[in-house]
C-alpha cells in the first residue's frame, strides 16, 4: 500500500501519522491557569530538540471548536510548565486528562491527583510520575494551515524518583527505564508499555 498524503483529508493524514510514528513518548504537561488552577494535558507530538541549552518541544493544536488550548495560553502567558513522564500505571489518568474542559477547570481534581512542590521552581509536580522536568518558555513557532503551535521550553530542573536512579561505571546517572515503564503512544486509543530492552553497543 502506498498512501499519497496530498490526496486524503487532514483527519486521515493525522490518523495515518499517529499509526506509523510509533511509539511516541507522552509529555504530560502541567501549566497554570490565570485563576491559579493547574491544567494537566498529554501531548505525544513531543521531543527533546537541543542539549545546549536543554530544549524540549511540544506541538499543541487547537480545541475541537478551533479555540486555543489552555496549555498553549498558560505557557504563553505565564512562561512556565512541567513535563512529566508517566508510567503505565497512570494510563487511565493520562487519558482522562485529555478531556476538553471549560477554561480554568483543573484536570488534577478530575483525575484525583495530587501535587508536591519543586524546590526552586514556582510550579508543583504531579505525585506519581517518576520523572518531571521543570521548563521555562523559550520560543514559539507556528506551522501548518491550522496554526499548530510548536512550543519550545528550556529545561531548568529534572526531578527523578530515587528508585529509578543509579550511577554507571563512568560516573554518569543511569535511569532504569524498566522501572519507569513509560507510556508510549500508538494510534487510536492504544498505548504500549516496555517489553524487552535491547542493549547494543555503538560502533567506535
Amino acid at each position: 500500500m502506498l498512501l499519497d498524503l496530498d490526496l486524503i483529508s487532514r483527519n486521515a493524514v493525522y490518523h495515518t501519522l499517529t499509526q506509523v510514528i510509533i511509539p511516541r513518548p507522552v509529555a504530560w504537561v502541567l501549566s497554570e491557569h490565570q485563576n491559579g488552577q493547574y491544567n494537566l494535558a498529554p501531548f505525544s507530538y513531543f521531543s527533546a530538540v537541543c542539549s545546549d541549552p536543554p530544549i524540549m518541544m511540544i506541538s499543541v493544536g487547537k480545541k475541537p471548536d478551533g479555540s486555543e488550548k489552555d496549555t498553549y495560553r498558560n505557557i504563553i502567558e505565564r512562561e512556565q510548565f512541567i513535563i512529566h513522564i508517566a508510567g503505565s500505571e497512570l494510563a487511565e489518568s493520562v487519558t482522562k486528562s485529555s478531556a476538553v474542559l471549560d477554561a480554568g477547570v483543573s484536570e488534577i481534581e478530575l483525575c484525583d491527583l495530587h501535587t508536591t512542590p519543586v524546590e526552586g521552581f514556582p510550579l508543583p509536580r504531579i505525585i506519581g510520575p517518576k520523572i518531571a522536568m521543570s521548563c521555562r518558555f523559550y520560543e514559539e513557532k507556528q506551522i501548518g494551515s491550522s496554526g499548530q503551535h510548536l512550543l519550545f521550553g528550556q529545561v531548568e530542573k529534572v526531578w527523578l524518583d530515587d528508585g529509578i536512579v543509579s550511577i554507571d561505571e563512568n560516573g554518569r546517572i543511569k535511569v532504569n527505564a524498566s522501572i519507569v515503564d513509560p507510556l508510549g503512544r500508538l494510534g487510536g486509543n492504544e498505548y504500549t508499555t516496555f517489553g524487552e530492552i535491547l542493549d547494543i553497543s555503538r560502533p567506535d
